[in-house]
């Protein structure tokens, strides 16, 4: 028999808990370290599937599983915790002797935070360790507000949610028989592991659903986007609860020798069971935590054997009031009473038989619609109600060009007579009808029971009469005829077709918008059109380039016929003034003579020396009878005082 030598007691005689926590250690970290791989391959597949295909919904089948898993992990932690604890108390003396050989290396974070001289105050009365558990349980819930949007995307997976969702119920099972030994474990053996059973029901629920989800999503099916919904609030419920736990758990600080409590428990998770009792686990839980015994109040004695009853009456109550019926202002109801209409009720509050034996159907109480003949239907163009702003683009509705396709354009065949030889054309037309139910009773009755459809009735019609109408018309009287007649032959044609089939409906007008050619005719059409333009811009081009140069060589001629005219004038001036000038000299010579000479010579020399200041004169009696020699070279001498003061001397000389 092993003894405790530090405090003396015997281990074998703990509880059984204590003996079995090393085992439990063991499994429990085992399973965090698998939860851990599968999470860390999880968020690689997350951001592979964010990469490869952001708008489907494998994002989100895929977080969601995550922090399912990560709430199951704090749950786990929190186990482990406990058990290691357990352990310790079981074999204290081993634990001392590890702190005496390794006090720095076997402690934990939390005891490396306790060990600062400035945080032990705080740790008295705050239990950190218990945040710490509670941190995957956070992170699931981020990760689910990060991951949750509505609506969800397509969730049509094909062969590929077959296999996914084959993979997510082997899972399911594998966790399935995790579950069912916890739940059969005894509690003197391991209490938390009935408690961590209903976080693996809650794992399990997140499997299935997601399977069910990928393998039945087909087209237009709704329930599998909400079981996609349940397994994000699952997930996302039960963590904000070990949230909340653990800030409520924080303010009590743990004590030494007392075990700790297992605060990872959900009661929402606890709820996945069958039957569903959630009353009695609330009596239970209030009965364990407060010591309230709900059965020994003799009022819920009373209230439970008349829960009975009163369920009746009010059932009772409820079916017949489903004889009342309310009928809007836009509506009108027609009574079934045992199947058989009855009557028409106009709106307001009307008393029946209870269903299934009355039930009241509703019809449109003179509400206008319109509809197109084109394949636009009455939902899409009830849906077109965008309001536009006066500074923004034009609305697509307005949109009338005609190399633009309309889905409210109808191609219509029209007679064509080309070469004298008959053919056809085609015409596209916006015609729309305007309609509502008649406002009599009969006409009320009849859309509701003849008509199951009635606006694809009056596109049916509609098109019979304009391929019918069309046919015997040319374009020429198509376009020459006035679009409001036409209109009203068109809708009086259709309105005797629905009143021959007793619809009910009353058509209010008939509009034809448009008739303009096909969008490819138009296209085409506006190709030609281009080309003309560009052959007539070429030909303006080469006019403007010939009418330039034209200009430009009448202008050099204007120029050169201007300048030689000029320059013809001023000869003959210059011609005339020499001739007059000579005229005149000629006559003063007669006259004077030499004295006219000599004074020629004197007034032409004076003018000269006023012209060039600068004249040299030399008197031709220098050196007796021989004249004398100018030398005209220029050159110049090098500047000095004395060569300036003998050109100056020779100068005076000179002129001397």
């Amino acid at each position: 028999m092993s003894t405790d030598k530090a405090s003396g007691t015997d281990n074998n005689s703990k509880p059984l808990r204590f003996q079995s926590a090393a085992s439990h250690t063991h499994w429990l970290s085992g399973l965090m370290n698998a939860i851990m791989v599968i999470s860390s391959l999880m968020y690689l597949i997350l951001l592979m599937f964010y990469l490869v295909s952001p708008e489907s919904v494998w994002p989100w089948v895929t977080g969601n599983i995550m922090a399912a898993m990560w709430v199951c992990a704090a749950s786990l932690q929190c186990a482990r915790r406990i058990s290691r604890w357990r352990e310790q108390q079981f074999a204290p003396a081993i634990d001392m002797a590890a702190e005496t050989i390794t006090p720095h290396t076997s402690s934990g974070f939390s005891q490396r935070l306790a060990s600062r001289s400035w945080i032990r105050p705080v740790l008295r009365y705050v239990n950190a360790q218990v945040f710490f558990q509670a941190f995957p349980a956070l992170a699931a819930l981020l990760l689910i507000a990060l991951l949750w949007r509505l609506p969800l995307p397509a969730n049509d997976a094909g062969a590929a949610g077959y296999f996914a969702g084959t993979v997510f119920i082997l899972c399911a099972f594998a966790v399935l028989v995790l579950e069912r030994h916890w739940t059969l474990k005894s509690p003197l053996e391991w209490p938390e592991a009935a408690k961590l059973a209903p976080i693996l029901r809650m794992l399990i629920g997140v499997f299935l659903l997601s399977a069910l989800a990928l393998m039945f999503a087909h087209g237009a099916s709704v329930w599998p986007a909400h079981l996609l919904m349940l397994t994000g609030l699952l997930p996302g419920l039960v963590a904000l609860e070990l949230v909340l736990r653990a800030l409520m758990a924080m303010f009590s600080p743990l004590r030494e020798g007392k075990e700790p409590e297992f605060i990872a428990g959900s009661l929402l998770a606890a709820q996945i069971c069958w039957p569903p009792r959630p009353l009695q686990f609330v009596q239970n839980e209030l009965h364990q935590h407060f010591g309230i015994d709900l059965r020994q109040i003799w009022a819920f004695h009373f209230m439970r054997r008349a829960l009975l009853p009163l369920a009746a009456i009010l059932l009772l109550t409820g079916w017949l009031l489903t004889g009342i019926s309310e009928v809007p202002l836009t509506q009108r109801g027609i009574y079934e009473s045992f199947g058989k209409p009855v009557a028409v009720r106009q709106p307001g509050l009307h008393a029946g038989l209870p269903w299934p034996f009355g039930r009241t159907l509703l019809v449109d109480n003179g509400e206008v619609h319109e509809l197109t003949t084109g394949s636009e239907d009455a939902a899409t163009l009830a849906s077109v109600t965008v309001a536009d702003t006066a500074e923004g683009p034009a609305p697509e509705s307005a949109n009338r060009l005609w190399d633009s396709g309309h889905s409210s354009d109808k191609s219509q065949i029209i007679a064509s007579a080309a070469n004298d030889r008959q053919s056809f054309q085609i015409m596209d037309m916006d015609v729309r009808f305007v309609y509502r139910v008649a406002m009599n009773d009969d006409a009320a009755m009849a859309s509701l029971y003849h008509t199951a459809n009635i606006p694809v009735l009056i596109r049916s019609i509609a098109n019979q009469v304009l391929v019918h109408d069309f046919s015997s018309r040319t374009l020429d009287s198509l376009l020459g005829s006035e679009q409001t007649r036409l209109a009203a032959d068109i809708g009086r044609k259709v309105q005797s077709q629905l009143d021959h089939l007793n619809s009910g409906v009353e058509l209010l007008a008939t509009v034809i918008e448009s008739i303009h050619p096909p969008a490819g005719a138009a296209d085409a059409y506006h190709g030609v059109q281009a080309a003309q333009i560009l052959a007539q811009s070429a030909i303006a081009g080469e006019k403007g380039q010939a009418a330039q140069q034209l200009n430009a060589a009448q202008q050099f001629a204007r120029l050169a016929l201007d300048a030689a005219s000029a320059k013809n004038d001023e000869n003959r001036d210059q011609a005339q003034i020499m001739a007059l000038r000579f005229n005149a000299e000629n006559q003063a010579y007669q006259a004077g003579g030499q004295s006219f000479l000599t004074g020629r010579y004197f007034s032409q020399l004076t003018l000269a020396m006023q012209q060039h200041p600068k004249v040299l004169i030399i008197d031709h009696r220098i050196s007796g009878g021989t004249p004398p020699v100018l030398d005209l070279r220029s050159f110049t001498l090098p500047f000095t005082p004395a060569a300036d003061k003998a050109a100056h001397s020779v100068k005076a000389e000179t002129t001397r």
